[in-house]
């Protein structure tokens, strides 16, 4: 069986790569839109975070014998406690003036991260193994299912909608999001302000390490894995609405989605079919399809 003239097992196995290329940029632009839209710092060290992520898992099984499944837990708490260290000593001086300033001291964190860890692993990839419980693949008649693909839109979806309830539909986030408009009258009722951004900031980190982890079977893990991502994710917020973050999560996946129909159909614009949206949505709507209009 065809569709459009191209065996289907070839025609869905592109668009699950899509769909996993996609939960990769939602959970990512996930946490840009959390720290840009709490914090209104555009987070450029994001991608970098990720590529820490993922080698806090692979270190932690090669010298410390972590499993896959701790390193789940462990690499978004270590990442998110090193986000809580850039924001009280750096990015805490910066609220105040242009967001250029943030954007170019992320840029620069980024850097000096991907140098330390070129130099301490050089530039070739390093391997993470599939867990052994989700090694293989399902039959599902019309294609062959790999388990560990399966997990990561799993994992990717239940992690992006619980972030996005969690801001938009509880008492938590109704606080952050006062906090982030008037935090002088949040602070009158006794809710510590300074410590919520904080905490904002390294919630969004860990959401970057988390991705980071996902990703490292499926992937190499190089220092540039960050670098090489993070342009996309950019398009992707871009895209969906700086800020909005049901506009990041749908927008990254369905980019991923388009990004895996385009290398069926016309390989030679998978690279630039997400730079041509982008730019298309923003002379029809520059705020984004989500996003408000200022």
């Amino acid at each position: 069986m065809e569709i459009f003239g191209i065996p289907i097992q070839a025609f869905l196995g592109q668009l699950l790569l899509g769909l996993v290329n996609g939960s990769f940029y939602a959970i990512l632009s996930l946490g840009l839109a959390v720290i840009f839209g709490l914090l209104g710092i555009v987070n450029f060290a994001h991608g970098a975070l990720y590529m820490v992520g993922a080698y806090v898992a692979f270190v932690g099984l090669d010298t410390f014998g972590i499993n896959y499944w701790f390193a789940l837990l462990i690499a978004p708490l270590v990442v998110g406690a090193i986000g809580v260290v850039i924001e009280r000593t750096l990015l805490k001086h910066l609220y105040k003036i242009d967001p250029i300033y943030g954007l170019l001291l992320t840029f620069g964190l980024a850097l000096i991260a991907e140098g330390l860890f070129r130099e301490k692993f050089g530039v070739s990839g390093q391997q993470y193994p599939v867990p052994e419980l989700l090694q293989g693949a399902t039959n599902l008649g019309f294609m062959v299912l790999p388990n560990y693909r399966a997990w990561v839109v799993f994992a990717s979806l239940v992690v992006c909608l619980g972030t996005w309830f969690t801001i938009e539909r509880t008492r938590l986030g109704a606080y952050l999001r006062a906090g982030t408009e008037n935090p002088a009258l949040v602070q009158a009722f006794g809710i510590n302000v300074p410590v919520m951004v904080m905490l904002t900031y390294g919630a969004g980190a860990g959401l970057a390490a988390l991705a980071g982890v996902l990703a490292a079977p499926v992937i190499q893990i190089t220092p540039l894995m960050g670098s090489n991502l993070i342009i996309i994710v950019f398009a992707v917020v871009v895209i969906g609405g700086m800020g909005s973050i049901l506009g990041s999560i749908l927008t990254g996946l369905a980019l991923g989605l388009i990004e895996g129909l385009t290398k069926v159909f016309y390989p030679e614009a998978s690279s630039i079919v997400v730079f041509v949206i982008m730019a298309i949505v923003l002379m029809i709507r520059p705020a984004g399809l989500f996003g408000k209009e200022a």
